[in-house]
């Protein structure tokens, strides 16, 4: 790693866990880590002159953590296994009929703004944890690095959105809460859902994992059908 590598992994730590900070003594969602800290970065990366090429041969290595994160959230599950369990029937009827909308409503949109194929590719997996959405991207013919651009918009604005839908059509269930924010907004909602509740971020947690592994399925079967009768 080199020295500009080095200074960019631990400056990105600490201008993270300095917004994080602001974010828990204000708690207001416009001042959320996931939107402030990528903002200062780009402000210092244009002030200092640094590419991104060196700037991510060290930030790179906080990417690689997104799968073990990700995988992290299983612990939760584990903890409110019989729950869940009794719950399981309305918890995957939900994710199908959610991971089915995100996919058709992604392509749709995309067709209607006359994205080309690789863009509407890289839209798709938009309502999955980035590094699933990531390679299914790859495997459907997108660009990884334009979905995680995707990913990290559609997650932002559910976890704002989120909990002002919850809060004006008054969901008071912690299961619709943590489902809503999971399928909805994946990482950055399951975040969302924690500050809510331990029981929120479980089925938050659950539903971003289980919506990653239907949207692989839906991904090779359900998606090349619809792009064959609609586009041919």
């Amino acid at each position: 790693m080199s020295f500009i590598g080095f200074v960019s992994f631990i400056g990105t730590i600490i201008i993270f866990l300095l917004s994080k900070k602001v974010y828990r003594k204000m708690n207001w969602i416009i001042l959320s880590p996931l939107l402030i800290c990528p903002l200062i970065i780009i402000a210092l990366l244009l002030i200092t002159h640094t590419s991104y090429e060196d700037y991510n041969s060290g930030a790179t290595w906080l990417s690689k953590l997104l799968g073990p994160a990700t995988v992290a959230f299983a612990v939760p599950i584990y903890k409110n296994y019989a729950l869940l369990k009794e719950h399981a029937k309305a918890i995957g009827a939900s994710l199908i009929t959610g991971c089915t909308v995100a996919i058709i409503s992604s392509f749709l949109f995309a067709l209607w703004i006359g994205l080309s194929n690789e863009m509407i590719n890289s839209l798709v997996p938009r309502s999955i944890t980035t590094p699933i959405a990531m390679d299914i991207s790859e495997i459907i013919g997108g660009e990884p690095t334009m979905t995680a651009v995707f990913v990290i918009v559609t997650g932002l604005t559910g976890s704002i959105i989120g909990p002002l839908i919850i809060r004006y059509i008054r969901i008071r269930t912690s299961a619709a809460k943590g489902l809503l924010l999971g399928m909805g907004a994946h990482g950055c909602g399951t975040s969302k859902a924690f500050e809510i509740g331990e029981l929120e971020g479980t089925y938050s947690s659950l539903a971003m994992i289980v919506a990653a592994l239907i949207s692989i399925v839906l991904s090779d079967t359900f998606f090349p059908l619809l792009q064959h009768y609609l586009i041919g």
